[in-house]
């Protein structure tokens, strides 16, 4: 399945898109900290053999995408306009919304929200953030892995850490935290961190930490729930997130599937892309025959 290289306006900003498939059963994939559409290479074929138009974007901010410059351009709402934008932009009829990390993140609050009508939803390693707030309160243990969320609300310091080096801080991003480290050689880091290199990248991208910080408790404790057929598969190696951020979810999702993989680590679908794409592919024929 041949995948194309091309650019979309939408919701006022300019992205570069990975696109591969046609028609208007859109499958639109997010990609999380520190990565690109990039992280997708093992999906975008896949999904749209099964039919999908797919659409990977680098986020706003990062790699071929518009870089708008202050902090506030980065809170969640814009981000969910984002998607919506990519998807009006399709002209999709139906929609499946694919995550990861802040991806994820985006995902979770686009269905939240409503924003427009979704068909599926899929989430890989990041919690709804109302079982997160939850973890927070009772688990000194997620305090701990989350240090690096405080830390990226000092100035400049972060980006000064993160770029030192060609950006070495982001590719043993992937390295230090995976557990197949032969998923991850020096010709896939070195994508993360020549984009990370990019003169206002870094900022851009810690600035989704920095103007987020109030992102958990933003629907209160009872969001409204997520109707819409929903599949979370989990790394369970992930070392910034831990396992109890996958339970709970009777109250928050009406229609919810998990799948967690033993010995994998937060980067999942790139680290384990076959088992993902198996999962993945299983649940859409039940579910979403495209």
């Amino acid at each position: 399945m041949e995948v194309t290289t091309r650019r979309i306006e939408a919701n006022g900003l300019t992205f570069r898109v990975d696109e591969a498939g046609e028609g208007d059963n859109v499958a639109l994939l997010l990609h999380g900290f520190p990565e690109s559409r990039f992280s997708w290479r093992h999906q975008v074929p896949m999904l749209a053999a099964m039919g999908w138009r797919v659409i990977a974007p680098d986020l706003r901010g990062y790699g071929g995408s518009s870089r708008p410059p202050r902090k506030a351009d980065y809170a969640i709402e814009h981000l969910v306009e984002d998607a919506a934008g990519l998807f009006e932009a399709a002209d999709a009829r139906r929609r499946l919304l694919v995550g990861h990390d802040w991806g994820a993140a985006v995902a979770w609050a686009f269905a939240i929200d409503r924003r427009l009508a979704l068909d599926g939803l899929v989430i890989m390693n990041v919690p709804h953030p109302a079982a997160m707030a939850r973890v927070m309160r009772t688990s000194w243990r997620q305090w701990l892995r989350s240090w690096y969320m405080a830390f990226f609300q000092l100035p400049w310091l972060p980006e000064a850490m993160m770029t030192a080096n060609r950006a070495k801080a982001i590719g043993d991003a992937f390295t230090g935290m995976a557990v197949d480290k032969s998923r991850f050689p020096p010709e896939v880091t070195d994508v993360y961190r020549q984009n990370a290199l990019i003169p206002g990248a870094m900022t851009a991208m810690i600035n989704y930490y920095r103007a987020n910080t109030g992102l958990l408790g933003r629907w209160g404790p009872a969001p409204p729930v997520i109707e819409i057929p929903t599949l979370m598969i989990w790394g369970e190696a992930d070392t910034a997130l831990g396992l109890e951020n996958t339970e709970g979810y009777e109250a928050l999702v009406e229609d919810f599937t998990l799948r967690r993989l033993p010995g994998v680590s937060h980067w999942v679908q790139q680290e384990a892309p076959e088992r993902v794409n198996e999962i993945l592919s299983g649940w859409l024929a039940g579910r979403l025959a495209a």
